[in-house]
């Protein structure tokens, strides 16, 4: 194998297990985080975790979820975990399982674990749109609503997912950016505790069992990256002709696709940070390389429903089909969030996936994969 395809390869492992946030003006870093966990230990050797600041405030979140308000000053006694969520991302979708199972664990023992839910898109600034996620998701530890970013720049933080692990004293010991490194981030809960004074910990690790999209990315075939749809960040793109910022126009598919590249067909007005539907029959083709595919989309708020059906090489899913569409490749979007579109079997090869959206009104903002 080349190094030009293995560095590739990398740069694509690297670049999902975090999404980043960067405004319209500046490109996309590379966010050099752990990818997968070392194996577990016997006999765990104590961390250095070194201080590195202290719990800012909290006081700027505009709503609380599952709790009372929490403040900086109300936690010292507390061992605290602040997690920066927003409900679409695929690669904090992928650590809820180890947040929910901590939390269950270690809640007795003195840990509060907190969702700082701060939103990437327009449609995650929607209250009810995150009480419905927090319900959904099953997350029931509290959630600080950061609709404007307060807190997200009080820690200077950029990516989602992003942990703060906090000491009883109200000392920040530890951060872990992007998916992974899961061993390492229970034992630093453990340790924490432990110096609080906790009564004895146990050092066995969590064991979590995710299913759906919560299920770990297949890193060894991934080689399709977060693609966003929006015309600010938008790459791959391939209909002739380009984009046509924020005007309606009739798109046509190209010819023919090379690996991440992507084109739309029909009707369609490609906004800042989403393309939406004009008529029915508007359609999306992507050629990618992976065993999950995802996209974040929603209806428009006069229609409520658009239905779709999706297709591989052509044909429908069948075994390949993910959680959100049946065997013939049909679902429904009812919600603005991240669905399932396909979740194929092993060995991967490059497909091409084809979305028809049969009613006019979607609303499509970014590919995942996994």
């Amino acid at each position: 194998m080349k190094l030009s395809q293995v560095l590739l390869g990398v740069a694509f492992a690297l670049q999902a297990v975090a999404c980043t946030r960067h405004e319209a003006s500046q490109p996309p870093r590379p966010n050099l985080v752990e990818i997968a966990s070392a194996p577990p230990s016997k006999m765990p050797t104590p961390l250095q975790l070194p201080i590195e600041g202290e719990l800012p405030a909290l006081d700027g979140a505009t709503g609380w979820l599952n709790s009372r308000r929490l403040t900086s000053d109300g936690l010292r006694g507390k061992v605290v975990l602040v997690d920066f969520w927003t409900y679409s991302c695929i690669n904090w979708r992928r650590t809820l399982p180890y947040l929910r199972a901590w939390a269950d664990k270690y809640r007795a023992r003195g840990l509060v674990v907190i969702g700082a839910h701060t939103p990437e898109f327009q449609f995650e600034k929607i209250p009810a749109n995150v009480s419905w996620a927090v319900k959904d998701m099953r997350i029931t530890y509290p959630v600080a609503v950061d609709t404007e970013y307060a807190i997200w720049r009080a820690f200077s933080n950029e990516y989602w997912p992003a942990l703060y692990f906090v000491d009883a004293r109200g000392q920040i010991r530890h951060r872990q950016f992007g998916e992974g490194d899961y061993e390492r981030s229970e034992r630093v809960i453990q340790q924490l505790l432990a110096e609080a004074g906790s009564t004895p910990v146990s050092q066995d690790l969590v064991s979590v069992d995710p299913g759906g999209v919560e299920v770990a990315a297949a890193w060894d075939a991934l080689q399709s990256p977060e693609t966003y749809v929006g015309y600010e960040r938008a790459e791959g793109f391939a209909s002739p002709r380009g984009v046509a910022p924020d005007e309606r126009r009739v798109y046509s598919t190209a010819a023919e696709l090379s690996l991440n590249q992507w084109a739309l067909s029909g009707a369609w007005t490609i906004a800042s940070w989403s393309a939406a539907s004009n008529e029915g029959n508007g359609r999306i083709t992507y050629r990618f390389h992976a065993r999950d595919l995802h996209l974040v989309m929603g209806p428009d708020t006069e229609r409520g429903r658009v239905r779709f059906r999706v297709l591989i090489d052509g044909q429908s899913p069948g075994a390949a089909h993910g959680e959100d569409v049946d065997a013939e490749g049909n679902g429904s979007i009812t919600e603005q969030r991240l669905y399932q579109l396909i979740r194929q079997p092993m060995p991967i090869a490059d497909r091409l996936f084809e979305i028809q959206f049969q009613d006019p009104g979607a609303e499509v903002f970014s590919f995942t994969f996994g």
